[in-house]
């Protein structure tokens, strides 16, 4: 496995509204580069470019989602560590061999479709606490699109 580089870091927020405007006239931005809606993750996303690194502000759409979890045990702050991988799948099975506890989702999955990739967590025990993802996405940061 092959870390390229840091993907994103993602922001727990109760409010995405009151936190991109907070945000973005420290990050110059006037609206995200990328918003969207992760049904299955039960996010609300604002991302931002900072050079070739995203920046995420995640709200939970739901009570009992994960950042919803996050915020009610630690408050609002920094969740996730993402780092790019060549193949998300690859980069599992190798870490599994090293015992590095890979978090599977609701339905058993370690691997975890977004868009035109996969993605996985690492369990925080491991990783100094740190939930940490590996993600196989192609970004054009240039047009803030894959």
């Amino acid at each position: 496995m092959k870390v390229k580089k840091i993907d994103h870091i993602c922001v727990a927020v109760r409010n995405l509204e009151e936190a991109k405007k907070i945000w973005e006239p420290f990050l110059g931005k006037s609206e995200p580069d990328d918003a969207y809606i992760d049904e299955a993750e039960k996010i609300k996303v604002a991302r931002y470019w900072v050079g070739e690194v995203g920046f995420e502000l995640m709200e939970s759409t739901s009570p009992d989602g994960e950042v919803a979890k996050f915020i009610a045990r630690n408050g609002e702050g920094v969740m996730v560590i993402s780092f790019n991988v060549d193949n998300t799948r690859a980069a599992i099975d190798e870490l599994k061999a090293r015992k590095y506890p890979i978090i599977p989702d609701a339905g058993g999955r370690t691997a975890r479709p977004f868009r035109d990739c996969e993605f996985a967590f690492i369990h925080p025990r491991k990783m100094n606490g740190v939930l940490t993802e590996i993600i196989d996405y192609k970004w054009n940061e240039e047009e803030g699109e894959a």
